[in-house]
């Protein structure tokens, strides 16, 4: 039987947004110190947030990716903080921002070791390659979601669009290792 339930941590939540309109990034340069634009390298501009530590990267388009955020409101709030410093910089944005989540990045330790060996052969949908790459790399179909495995019992799952997948994906993957004895605890 488990000893621990597994200790889920949200590394990194992605959200894509846009105000459906064209963005004055030049103005933006100018109106703002603390921004990166180096439209020579890339077509995006960086807006950095302190709070919550974020970077939100914005084209012409009226398109941004914010990225670093701990979970899906904390991203969801800081697209909207920095269209609100957009406007209070000057910058016209007339819509409110369209936000979706693309992908959520965990860590999660189960607490056990795991027979990666014997895992591949029980896992549908697993690989596992030693020579190259220390981990095995399951494929779940329910929630979608890959999980990368290790022996030491420490995982990252990435793919989920909500927290909520993130939390049954791990659990789903620790109850079938804990049912087919690929986990042990010292």
């Amino acid at each position: 039987m488990p000893q621990t339930r597994p200790i889920i941590s949200i590394e990194n939540v992605v959200a894509s947004a846009s105000v459906f309109q064209p963005i004055d990034l030049n103005l933006i340069t100018k109106n703002f110190t603390d921004v990166e634009y180096r439209p020579e390298q890339f077509p995006g501009l960086v807006f950095r947030l302190k709070s919550p530590k974020t970077a939100t990267l914005i084209f012409s388009s009226g398109k941004m990716v914010c990225t670093g955020s701990k979970s899906e409101e904390q991203a969801k709030k800081a697209v909207r903080a920095v269209v609100q410093k957009l406007r209070k910089g000057g910058i016209d944005i007339k819509n409110e921002p369209v936000i979706e989540i693309q992908n959520i990045v965990a860590s999660a330790n189960l607490g056990g070791k795991i027979y990666l060996e014997k895992a591949a052969e029980v896992l549908p949908r697993s690989m596992y390659e030693p020579e190259q790459f220390p981990g095995l790399i399951h494929r779940m179909i329910e929630p979608k979601t890959v999980i990368l495995l290790f022996a030491s019992g420490k995982l990252v799952c990435t793919g989920a669009k909500k927290e909520e997948e993130v939390y049954r994906a791990v659990n789903n993957l620790h109850k079938i290792l804990e049912e087919k004895e690929l986990i042990t605890y010292t």
